[in-house]
């Protein structure tokens, strides 16, 4: 967004500052524009404030490519704070802006030695092993990351997608396994369990991600994404060499499911049908969508079961 920065005052900019500090909203470009034309000039008149405002501004520069801004920056803080951590964190930053990886690493681990209590340099870690590609390092980091930070349902969920990047299935499922434990009403983290169960084959595993994948529907009749993957459960369990009792059951909820999907195909296409029609476009043929979605799944033979 492009600011009439002639009609703006040095206060209208702080407490936009502040209002984006409050929302946290980086809108790096915007506080680029902002700083360059009119607060940089005025620190002296920010009070209490001018420390965050120069933090905020780190950020933006760093995000704009704009290394000299940050560099300027990080040495005001550093001649003012010379023993904190928190500006450290920030140098090690701008050492990532200069591509100066090794020289940063060595710098959050100074952090980490001073204070292991402090996640923010341990994140940062993980994610500058992550930038270079590093993907075992940072998996080994985060796992010793989680052990102090248990609670932490973000790390969980990165380190989740850590061991998907390798195919390390299993450990993925028992990270999702513990975000259950943090928020067990969550249908995207059933429906995620039951996609890395599935994936990972045998009929113990297929019957785990059915079951998560029910779980998913049940919180969320919605999620299309639960139905096509409990249809996909279903059917391989059908065609199995499950118990008999299995297989028909898993035969009645293949069906169900199959209705509920066509039954939320018609009435998106018909929705979308009226919205184009209202508008003058073209509509939808949902019988073709519905054709296109029984051929899709065609080779799942859930309507015969054999001994």
């Amino acid at each position: 967004m492009s600011y009439n920065v002639e009609e703006m005052s040095w206060s209208d900019v702080r407490n936009l500052f502040r209002k984006w500090r409050d929302d946290n909203e980086r809108k790096s470009e915007d506080v680029m524009q902002l700083w360059d034309a009119i607060l940089s000039s005025k620190q002296g008149k920010l009070g209490n404030e001018r420390h965050l405002v120069l933090e905020q501004v780190i950020i933006a520069a760093l995000d704009c490519n704009r290394v000299e801004t940050a560099e300027h920056c990080v040495s005001i803080l550093s001649a003012e704070f010379p023993g904190s951590l928190r500006i450290q964190k920030y140098r090690a930053m701008l050492l990532e802006g200069l591509e100066r990886y090794d020289d940063a690493l060595d710098e959050l681990e100074h952090i980490i030695r001073k204070d292991e209590t402090n996640a923010a340099p341990r994140k940062r870690k993980v994610a500058l092993l992550k930038a270079q590609g590093r993907t075992a390092e940072a998996i080994k980091e985060l796992c010793e990351y989680m052990k102090i930070f248990m609670s932490d349902q973000e790390g969980w969920h990165e380190l989740c997608n850590l061991y998907l990047a390798e195919s390390e299935y299993a450990k993925a499922a028992f990270c999702m396994e513990e975000l259950l434990l943090h928020n067990p009403h969550s249908h995207l983290i059933h429906q995620r369990l039951a996609d890395i169960r599935y994936t990972m084959g045998g009929l113990d595993n297929i019957e785990m991600a059915k079951t998560h994948y029910c779980k998913a529907v049940k919180l969320n009749v919605n999620n299309l994404r639960a139905l096509y993957g409990l249809f996909l459960c279903c059917g391989h369990i059908t065609n199995s060499k499950a118990a008999i009792a299995k297989r028909k059951e898993a035969q009645k909820l293949a069906q169900w499911v199959m209705g509920q999907i066509q039954s939320r195909t018609e009435l998106s296409a018909k929705d979308t049908k009226m919205t184009q029609t209202k508008s003058g476009k073209c509509g939808i043929d949902s019988n073709g969508e519905l054709r296109a979605l029984e051929q899709a799944f065609g080779g799942l033979d859930v309507g015969k079961l054999t001994n």
